[in-house]
């Protein structure tokens, strides 16, 4: 006679809520991602509740999922209960329009970064190289010359002058504690609302760019709801590195060991920052490096510098004379800034350019920063150009 063994009781099932943006570029199949990355909590969907509800990549899906069983990857969402913080019911009668049928225009409405007399950083920028709604921004910077706190500066101006555009960070290949301050910082600023996607430089290549990937998808589908986004991109320089290292090799190679099919992918992310005609706009701030000994990311530059329609160029030599912020004042500037500036306030700046020329080279960033700090704030700055 066989032993009888004792039935096992039946676990019941653990179910929760769960939020998380859609993700479907990998595995063939619906993944929530639970918080713009990789996370403990993602959640299969469907791909009939996909279709069903017309849910795109980037969209926010919430509803109870059960806890995944012994041999089961994910969670599995049970039904949805929302999307895009609407019932599915109002969501399905949305008549969307889809990212790229949006007619793009140029930046004509300027994000004023300025706050008070100081940050100076903001204030040269709104000068010097001003940033609209958008537009497609390039922080080209050699190591240590202030990159990062010129980002975080840039973050506190549009929440503090914004408060109606949704601000993102995406961290591609970012320093563990790097993460930490700038989601701390994006957290304060905003209230909780704004988004941090990052990845650390241990990840894998596939994994920081998937992160990238979806927070675009979910900035596209923003704008597509007439919100304007501002996404600031710490770096396209590793964002290239990180493609160059996860597509498939097209056999072919560029100086410093780059695939130029490694190139496509990291243009199309940061073409897709533009102004639109109908209400929304996307605006990526990026940075590039420079001047880092890798022959790699000097071709990064080389074939980005001509698809952004702003610079702003931090300078190593300034930055080792310890002049802050960095700023080379002759290389920075906004394509067709005058439509985003009142006439009076664009012909003081033209006057400003001029006397900048005037000066050696070497003295320009320090004679305007000894300027500002004399002023409370850019107009009363311009205006004592015409008196002065």
């Amino acid at each position: 006679m066989g032993s009888i063994r004792p039935r096992r009781e039946q676990q019941p099932e653990i179910i929760e809520d769960v939020s998380g943006v859609l993700d479907n570029s990998r595995d063939g199949h619906g993944i929530l991602r639970s918080a713009l990355a990789d996370a403990s909590h993602d959640t299969y969907i469907s791909n009939s509740q996909v279709r069903r509800f017309k849910i795109r990549p980037g969209d926010v899906v919430t509803g109870p999922a059960r806890k995944p069983k012994d041999n089961e990857r994910y969670w599995g969402l049970l039904q949805v209960d929302s999307i895009n913080g609407k019932t599915p019911e109002e969501f399905v009668k949305e008549d969307r329009p889809d990212f790229k049928s949006l007619t793009p225009v140029y930046p004509d409405e300027q994000i004023k970064l300025e706050t008070e007399a100081e940050p100076l950083s903001l204030r040269m920028i709104d000068m010097i190289a001003p940033i609209g709604k958008g537009q497609r921004s390039l922080i080209v910077s050699p190591p240590k010359a202030g990159k990062t706190t010129l980002l975080k500066d840039i973050a506190t101006g549009v929440a503090a002058n914004h408060p109606e555009i949704h601000l993102m960070a995406v961290l591609v290949g970012e320093r563990p504690e790097e993460v930490t301050d700038i989601r701390r910082h994006i957290a304060t600023l905003t209230k909780g609302k704004g988004e941090v996607a990052a990845s650390n430089f241990d990840e894998s290549a596939k994994d920081q760019v998937a992160a990238a990937e979806v927070a675009m998808e979910r900035a596209k589908r923003m704008v597509e709801g007439g919100k304007d986004v501002v996404i600031l991109l710490d770096s396209i320089t590793r964002l290239a590195r990180a493609y160059n290292l996860s597509i498939p090799t097209s056999g072919r190679t560029l100086s410093g060991g780059f695939d130029p099919a490694a190139l496509f992918p990291p243009k199309k992310f940061f073409g897709a920052a533009r102004n639109f005609e109908v209400p929304g706009s996307l605006t990526i701030v990026g940075t590039a490096l420079v001047d880092t000994g890798s022959r790699m990311d000097d071709l990064v530059y080389e074939e980005f510098k001509g698809t952004g329609n702003q610079e702003v160029h931090l300078d190593r030599q300034l930055a080792e004379r310890r002049i802050y912020p960095a700023i080379n004042v002759q290389r920075s500037g906004t394509r067709r800034d005058d439509l985003m500036m009142k006439p009076a306030e664009y012909q003081a700046v033209i006057t400003l350019h001029r006397m900048l020329d005037i000066l050696n080279k070497d003295d320009r960033t320090q004679t305007l920063i000894n300027k500002l700090k004399r002023s409370k704030s850019n107009k009363e700055f311009l205006a004592s150009l015409k008196t002065g």
